[in-house]
């Protein structure tokens, strides 16, 4: 298609769903010289959360690498940014918000990557809970864990522009799509109930669902051939197979020439009618790497034993604090009193959950210092499922460098 092709469908003050798109849970304080757009601000809003900050140690595929030029979460959303960016200028569509969706779209992911996030969902069964899945826990961190402070240093909630949230919940990147049209409806986003349930609002959304994708595959093969897990031979073979099927021959397989491959291609098939779209061509190719990248580098025994390993770890501080809340009700005190005895013990897990239900719980003889103004959403005396729901958001906003340091604490004498 022709550049600039969707401009008229740009979410900006033109497009009719605008006052939806920027609309917010709660009113936003504003400042009288501040000169940034909804979505501008936003993005920094995202940019200077402690969650955004912790994605440079949370794994995108190898966990614990020491080497540097292996991807971590963080580098993942940068490049999802760079390639949503492009994709969203040559097509007209608003780059501020495919920008903010993308730094964001990751920033309630599991520690460990997938693996986390598979073991933390059998713990949420476990123990009564709603299933766990990162874009529905991107969006809880988004509207109730993240905050910023103020002027007054107080903190509130992120209270970001519907268009984000929706563009965060709705980024599923696992799926087999050759074409994201947005949807039409207006919902309530807590309506989710799995991934990829809805297409995302706007086409800047869709945008960054494609781009997701585009980011991670070949990026997943620089790093496993770094490492040793793949082979060039391995890699000589798929480019083969995919110039079985492609009018213009790949000449490698590595990061440049994969993300540009698609990049063109849905910059040049995508339209209004036929969405953001892949050409039959390429989407065969990106299930053939897709299906590559499962047998030869997600699914192989190593990563199945750092699996059970990561839910050693994860199971293991879940039972730990769990413990403290068990006791508090035997005892019939609050759980910052059990907590406490152990607080010399423990120095870095037990005041950091102490923290954590200081600032987003209701704790029955507990005064909640002024400074937090955010949401409360564990209310102990009135909700059972409050103590695991409050110990699974602790462990899944973590870094794997910070739950390790923790995990390491419990083993030592």
């Amino acid at each position: 298609m022709p550049k600039d092709s969707f401009k008229s469908e740009a979410m900006n003050e033109n497009h009719p769903d605008y006052q939806k798109a920027v609309s917010r849970q709660e009113p936003i304080y504003q400042r009288k010289n501040d000169m940034r757009s909804e979505f501008g601000r936003d993005y920094t809003r995202i940019i200077f959360s402690l969650g955004y900050r912790r994605l440079k140690h949370k794994t995108q595929v190898f966990f614990a690498v020491e080497d540097d030029h292996v991807c971590t979460r963080s580098e993942h959303v940068s490049l999802v940014e760079s390639v949503s960016y492009t994709l969203s200028n040559y097509l007209g569509l608003n780059n501020e918000l495919t920008k903010a969706i993308a730094v964001g779209h990751d920033i309630g992911h599991a520690p460990f990557g997938h693996g986390g996030e598979r073991i933390l969902n059998e713990i949420a069964h476990q123990n009564g809970l709603d299933s766990f899945w990162h874009e529905r826990n991107s969006l809880h961190f988004i509207d109730n864990i993240e905050t910023l402070e103020d002027n007054q240093h107080i903190r509130h909630n992120l209270n970001l522009t519907y268009a984000i949230r929706d563009g965060i919940i709705s980024h599923c990147g696992e799926m087999n799509q050759k074409s994201i049209i947005k949807r039409k409806e207006y919902i309530d986003l807590n309506e989710y109930t799995q991934p990829g349930q809805y297409n995302p609002y706007t086409w800047e959304g869709c945008v960054v669902k494609m781009a997701d994708k585009i980011a991670y595959l070949a990026r997943d093969i620089e790093d496993a051939l770094r490492l040793h897990i793949l082979t060039e031979g391995q890699l000589n073979k798929l480019k083969e197979d995919i110039n079985l099927i492609t009018k213009q021959p790949f000449s490698a397989i590595n990061n440049g020439t994969v993300v540009n491959y698609f990049i063109s291609d849905v910059a040049i098939n995508s339209s209004l009618e036929t969405g953001i779209c892949l050409s039959d061509e390429a989407y065969q190719v990106m299930k053939m790497i897709m299906k590559f990248n499962y047998q030869n580098i997600y699914l192989i025994d190593r990563v199945k034993i750092h699996s059970n390993y990561v839910k050693l770890i994860l199971t293991s501080i879940f039972d730990f604090l769990m413990k403290y809340h068990e006791q508090a009700k035997k005892h019939q005190t609050n759980p910052l009193l059990e907590l406490e005895k152990d607080r010399a013990t423990y120095p870095l897990v037990i005041p950091g959950y102490m923290h954590w239900l200081e600032k987003y719980g209701m704790i029955e003889g507990v005064h909640r210092p002024i400074l937090y103004q955010n949401k409360i959403i564990y209310h102990f005396s009135t909700d059972e499922k409050a103590v695991a729901r409050s110990i699974l958001d602790y462990l899944s906003g973590m870094s794997d460098a910070y739950i390790l340091k923790i995990f390491n604490e419990l083993l030592s004498f």
